[in-house]
Formats: structure tokens, C-alpha cells, sequence
């Protein structure tokens, strides 16, 4: 691995963070997305003779997107992403389960941030959670999260998440 440790060395040294260029509606934040993830990496990786492939994968039955820096040598580095998705036999959940797994494997592997990233939100005092209305759990079901996902953001009555199971 000397070759693509070289060049992966120097392709970082040129990399620049990913631009937050996307909004979470329901989460009222902001993130690079898989576009921009590879607008920040790619083109940098390519002038270094790095190409990256990010296949889909099964192992023990469970679905992996393999992401995958192979160099002109022939050698390479990789790392697994587990596709999550909330549920099975949806095809536009399990797209954004690929597409999720996608953006993290790529930025995991390189080490890219983003532009304004909320990393540290996460060590931050939690502020006061507002009650959720009846819209938000309708805009939340349709957009696949669970009422798990819901009462992270919000609080919610017991009512609220009964009905949020027959929506």
C-alpha cells in the first residue's frame, strides 16, 4: 500500500471540507449531501490517479455499501457502510438508506468535514423540545422517520404517538 498511501496523502493535503449545501426540514438543519461529498473529493482524487467505486454489497444477508479508493498501482483501501433503512420492501426508503450509507462511507474513509458542520450541537445543553403538532407527525411518517426519530426532536403525548401509528 506505499503508492496509494502516497498519493492519498497528498490528494488530503489538497482536499478542501464539503460545502453544507442541503436542509433537513424536519430536523431544521443543514448538511452536505452525497453531491457535494464528492464535488469535494473526487476531482482531487482523480488528479491523483485515485478512482472511487462504491459498490453494493451482502454479507450474512445484510446489505453493505462498499466504498472502495483504488489507485493506478492496483492498490486500494475500502471500509463497509451497513445500509440502514426504517423500512423493508420501500424502494425510495431503501434509496435514501444507499444514498446515506454512500455520504458517510466516502466522507468517513477520506476524513472530509463540512462547512459549518453541527458536530458539536451534539455536546451542547439540549434546548427546551417543542410539542409536536399533528403536522409534524404527518410530515415525519411520510418522510420514513419513526416516532423514535420524533420524540428526539420533540415531545410528544401518549395520544399523539398512537395516532402517529395509524397515519
Amino acid at each position: 500500500m506505499v503508492e496509494i498511501a502516497k498519493a492519498l496523502i497528498k490528494a488530503q493535503s489538497e482536499m478542501s471540507d464539503a460545502k453544507k449545501n442541503a436542509k433537513n426540514p424536519f430536523l431544521k438543519n443543514s448538511y452536505a449531501d452525497l453531491n457535494a461529498i464528492r464535488e469535494a473529493v473526487i476531482p482531487v482524487l482523480n488528479e491523483n490517479k485515485i478512482a472511487v467505486l462504491q459498490p453494493m454489497v451482502e454479507i450474512n444477508g445484510e446489505m453493505y455499501i462498499k466504498t472502495l479508493l483504488l489507485h493506478e498501482s492496483g492498490e486500494s483501501i475500502e471500509s463497509l457502510t451497513k445500509v440502514v433503512v426504517s423500512k423493508q420492501n420501500d424502494a425510495q426508503n431503501q434509496g435514501s438508506g444507499i444514498t446515506y450509507a454512500r455520504r458517510y462511507g466516502l466522507q468517513s474513509l477520506l476524513n472530509v468535514g463540512a462547512v459549518d458542520d453541527d458536530g458539536n450541537k451534539a455536546s451542547a445543553p439540549s434546548p427546551q423540545k417543542d410539542w409536536a403538532t399533528t403536522e409534524i407527525l404527518k410530515t415525519a411518517k411520510t418522510k420514513g422517520f419513526t416516532i423514535e426519530d420524533v420524540k428526539k426532536k420533540y415531545k410528544v403525548r401518549q395520544e399523539q404517538e398512537e395516532e402517529f401509528s395509524t397515519l
